[in-house]
């Protein structure tokens, strides 16, 4: 794939798991039947953060008397119990499950009589399973499936006006068009309806899911933005942006556009591998695009559209041009606070602040070209980050 960078601005804003026989020749002590030892009954972790559970003991008993006509053999000792848990992923650092203790040896038989010896003891009971270790640190378990999980429960959630469903952390953040308050505590979270369309870009690395989206405010359809991040499958911030009638002073909304819109760009499919840009790629032309603004605006198709709110329907190129230039140091017309890629589906995420407004952009990349920009915006004092 061709490493450059590619952007486009748009005009005003963007998208954004034996016993061991005896020996035969002569009348034998028989062998002592060993008892097999308990498996350890694996300890689940708390839900969301359980460590895998500990190796069962499993552990063989002592083994039988010996030959026939000596004296038999003293059975060997059990195995020793089961492993230690493994840690898993969640919150706290994993704890090792303790040691199963080691069986006796069961006692040899007694030799030398025609009859053969008497059977020797049974083995000792094998150690118990260690215990599960609890949750490990870190996002190693972030996956696709589960950002585009906790989107779904997030509009479930919200339609129902209930976020006690969600896995919040405890020191979760929320804010709405800027504003810093309670999750569940008012604005679209008391008024909103069932999901109507979105499309979500997945950053795994960063753990992260972005959509835009039609959700019913109230009995009106509005545009509207939503990112989650999430640490150790909780989630930790929520900002979303609720455009309502009013808050784009350059444009009116258009939710029937931005639903189309997942037919004509396909947001959410994903790219061949040939045609893939990498993270690098993708992030730089994001940069561009808002440092650079109108400037930035490159490689984009001549069938690329751009939409804010879903209205508009602008060329990708419309009031821009291509600067050959990266940007500098002294370049920061539109200062970007995050940016953010799903390598997968090409897409590209920006956040930025634009003229009173706080702007999520997407663009779809593939081939090195851009095929599709769409920006949420609503007005707001400060972006709230």
């Amino acid at each position: 794939m061709k490493a450059h960078v590619a952007l486009i601005a748009p005009l005003m804003v963007w998208v954004i798991a034996c016993s061991e026989s005896s020996d035969p020749g002569g009348p034998s002590g028989g062998g002592g039947s060993p008892a097999a030892g308990q498996g350890g009954s694996a300890a689940a972790g708390a839900s969301n953060t359980g460590g895998a559970p500990g190796a069962g003991g499993s552990a063989t008993g002592g083994q039988g008397g010996g030959e026939s006509g000596g004296s038999g053999a003293t059975g060997g000792s059990g195995i020793t119990g089961g492993a230690s848990g493994a840690a898993g992923t969640g919150a706290s650092s994993g704890t090792s499950g303790s040691s199963g203790m080691g069986g006796a040896g069961g006692a040899g038989g007694a030799g030398g009589s025609t009859n053969g010896g008497a059977g020797g003891m049974p083995g000792g009971s094998g150690g118990s399973g260690g215990s599960g270790g609890s949750g490990g640190t870190g996002n190693t378990t972030c996956t696709r499936a589960l950002l585009s999980s906790t989107t779904d429960a997030y509009f479930t959630a919200l339609a129902a006006h209930n976020p006690s469903t969600l896995p919040l952390a405890g020191n979760a953040k929320f804010t709405e068009n800027g504003e810093v308050v309670a999750i569940g505590a008012g604005g679209l979270w008391q008024t909103a309806g069932a999901l109507v369309y979105k499309h979500t870009a997945l950053d795994t690395m960063e753990c992260q899911a972005m959509s835009q989206a039609v959700v019913p405010d109230g009995t009106t359809n509005i545009p509207f933005a939503l990112r989650l991040k999430l640490v150790n499958q909780q989630i930790t911030e929520v900002e979303t942006i609720a455009v309502r009638a009013g808050d784009y002073s350059l444009g009116a909304s258009n939710t029937t556009a931005l639903a189309a819109s997942g037919n004509t760009v396909n947001w959410d499919d994903p790219v061949p591998a040939a045609d893939r840009n990498t993270r690098e790629e993708i992030t730089a032309w994001m940069n561009k695009y808002f440092r650079m603004f109108p400037a930035g605006v490159c490689n984009t198709t001549s069938a690329c559209r751009r939409i804010e709110n879903g209205g508009g329907n602008f060329m990708c190129s419309a009031g821009g041009s291509c600067s050959a230039n990266q940007p500098g140091p002294m370049d920061d017309e539109l200062v970007p606070r995050l940016i953010l890629a799903d390598v997968e589906t090409g897409l590209g995420i920006g956040f930025t602040m634009f003229q009173g407004n706080t702007d999520m952009h997407i663009f779809k990349m593939l081939g090195d070209q851009v095929h599709g920009v769409s920006a949420v915006l609503g007005a707001a004092g400060n972006a709230g980050w």
